[in-house]
């Protein structure tokens, strides 16, 4: 089961036994893999993706980033990877889906920042 300890009593005194907190933990799971895929897709459909990052050797508001790939793994509820542009890649810590053509990804180093992504400047604005 992937809720820890102080979870798994708060739900167990709402109400749900074991085998509904086993069938929950099993749905985080799935959503976790589902949004994986979902967002592995969403950075291969494109060669260029706009972001709010904040760019040391760029002034636009949302800079462009040619993409290369999107690699991402599940282990429960957790979601890591790498995330490639042309000339550098940051770590993947977690990511969620805001809408159809709008993503976020937790990078770690070197960015360390949560991070929007669309496939132009107006969906960021």
């Amino acid at each position: 089961m992937h809720f820890d300890q102080r979870t798994q009593r708060a739900l167990g005194e709402v109400g749900l036994d074991r085998d509904e907190l086993r069938a929950a933990s099993d749905a985080v799971v799935e959503a976790v893999r589902a949004d994986a895929r979902e967002l592995e897709a969403f950075f291969d459909a494109r060669e260029a993706v706009y972001s709010d990052m904040e760019k040391a050797h760029s002034s636009a508001e949302f800079p462009e980033h040619a993409v290369e790939s999107l690699d991402v793994t599940t282990h429960g509820p957790e979601m890591r990877g790498w995330l490639r542009f042309e000339s550098w890649g940051a770590f993947v810590e977690d990511g969620r889906i805001l809408g159809e053509d709008y993503v976020e990804l937790t990078l770690g180093p070197p960015v360390h920042a949560r991070v929007r992504f669309a496939p132009d400047r107006e969906t960021l604005r």
